[in-house]
């Protein structure tokens, strides 16, 4: 009997009270998420504002690109941290556990950072203008608009940790002015188009995100999302179909000396008994300004002291590992 993680341990936040500046609501609030990081390394938020007419339009947009033939969308192909089509086999992210599993179950379109850098180092490796492919020509705006709304919401989502944290508001984003964020829209097709899956082969395979904080719209589907805690193993994750999905990656739990966890999940493959299963996730991946050098907040607040590392050399580094071939 498959089980979901309790409302306790992935609790629902709405911002409206953190926004509205009422302090004894604000308190309450941060204390909330600060025992949830604890836990699993997830949230649940409502009240962002997003409009979720934006959602669908993306998913509409970008599902007529995906359901393309393989040789149309192969011009636009990219490897994993660049920005294009990822096509089937092309990510493996248990990888970044150690694990030997088959490629992930999935496609991608992968964008990033609109913005070029002044240092040329930087911007060699860290900015390429975006691929926009022909096929889909509304996506491009639809998806510069959700790409606003997603830098607005996560600035107010790193105020909250700063604050939930005891560390004010802006101890996070300070080092946001130029980050280099990504954004994935992951297409997941039923059996009818991927076939039969490989033993221990996933839509996403078990891992950690590795950046600061990641925003997801998911879908609920047989072949969902699960979350991995200490208490309960794998369990189904908590949805509602208002609210994104919030999880910490591997640079913001070193940032706060594993007082926080970040969040380790998995996409089921396309279930036996819906061959036709199709989901899509938009996945915001938050990131810093290059040249941010993270340190551990030191105890009591932390709890393990890391060494500092840069950011983007940590970044580059997790990305690598998770490229098939």
């Amino acid at each position: 009997m498959r089980t979901s993680v309790s409302d306790a341990r992935i609790p629902t936040i709405d911002l409206r009270p953190w926004l509205s500046g009422d302090p004894e609501a604000r308190k309450e609030i941060a204390r909330t998420v600060d025992e949830a990081l604890q836990s699993a390394g997830f949230l649940l938020v409502t009240g962002h504002g997003v409009d979720p007419a934006l959602r669908t339009a993306i998913r509409d947009s970008a599902r007529a690109f995906f359901r393309l033939p393989a040789e149309v969308k192969q011009p636009y192909a990219a490897q994993v941290g660049g920005r294009g089509w990822l096509g089937p086999g092309a990510e493996a992210n248990g990888y970044s556990e150690g694990t030997e599993t088959p490629p992930d179950l999935k496609e991608s379109l992968t964008f990033a950072t609109h913005e070029p850098f002044e240092d040329p180092v930087v911007n060699a490796e860290w900015y390429a203008p975006n691929v926009w492919p022909k096929e889909a020509p509304g996506l491009r705006p639809l998806c510069e608009e959700y790409l606003a709304r997603m830098a607005e919401l996560e600035n107010h989502l790193l105020a909250l940790l700063g604050e939930a944290l005891g560390l004010g508001p802006d101890f996070f984003t300070r080092h946001m002015s130029h980050p280099t964020y990504g954004f994935n829209i992951n297409w997941y097709p039923g059996r009818d188009v991927m076939g039969e899956p490989e033993p221990d082969q996933f839509r996403i395979g078990p891992h950690t995100d590795f950046g600061t904080v990641t925003i997801l719209d998911r879908q609920a589907g047989k072949g969902g999302l699960q979350v991995f805690t200490d208490d309960g193993g794998w369990e189904d994750a908590p949805y509602d179909p208002e609210a994104f999905t919030i999880n910490i990656g591997d640079l913001m739990a070193r940032w706060t000396g594993d007082r926080w966890r970040s969040g380790r999940h998995r996409v089921l493959p396309p279930p036996a008994d819906a061959p036709a299963e199709e989901l899509m996730s938009l996945v915001y991946f938050g990131e810093c300004t290059p040249g941010t050098v993270v340190e551990s907040v030191p105890a009591p607040v932390g709890r393990v002291a890391y060494e500092p590392v840069d950011s983007h050399a940590y970044l580059r580094e997790k990305l690598d590992s998770i490229s098939v071939g």
